[in-house]
């Protein structure tokens, strides 16, 4: 069939079937931060989902309707299992929440903050804590030699 005969709503109906955003299956630890930036993405998809009702009709822009109903669907689950850890006494080894500064072998130093993964920004310095790098400095301590893609490193600061 040629494009000249689809009807544009048939389109729309296609753009609208949106697939749902993928949930991790592992815990969904998160700092008090990071709660409340959960928190405020629900209201903003709660916002979203209120605005795409009050538009008009939902045949009139069904994407803005599945994209506001996926986000909220989302950020209800994420908010759902979140397991607030709340940040512990230094005890010397890196926690979750907490930071690390790590020396590589070929002399790059750089200082990373275990966070949830909704919260992890690599680029800001924050990174995931089922991500291959936190998994190597959980629980380790300064002077520990850890390996970090492929590399050694040491660990130089924990905060």
């Amino acid at each position: 069939m040629s494009v000249a005969f689809t009807r544009e709503e048939d389109l729309e109906a296609t753009a609208a079937d949106l697939a749902d955003r993928p949930i991790s299956h592992h815990p969904n630890l998160v700092t008090p931060e990071g709660l409340a930036a959960i928190e405020a993405e629900l209201a903003s998809a709660r916002a979203a989902y209120t605005a795409a009702q009050v538009q008009g009709s939902i045949e009139s822009d069904r994407t803005a309707m599945a994209r506001a109903t996926r986000d909220l669907r989302y950020w209800s689950a994420r908010r759902a299992s979140a397991q607030l850890i709340a940040p512990t006494e230094d005890d010397g080894a890196v926690r979750f929440g907490g930071s690390v500064s790590i020396e590589r072998e070929d002399g790059r130093a750089q200082t990373w903050r275990i966070v949830g993964e909704d919260e992890a920004d690599p680029a800001a310095g924050s990174v995931s804590h089922v991500s291959p790098l936190a998994r190597a400095v959980m629980g380790k301590r300064v002077g520990d030699e850890v390996t970090v893609a492929g590399q050694s490193a040491e660990i130089v600061a924990v905060g």
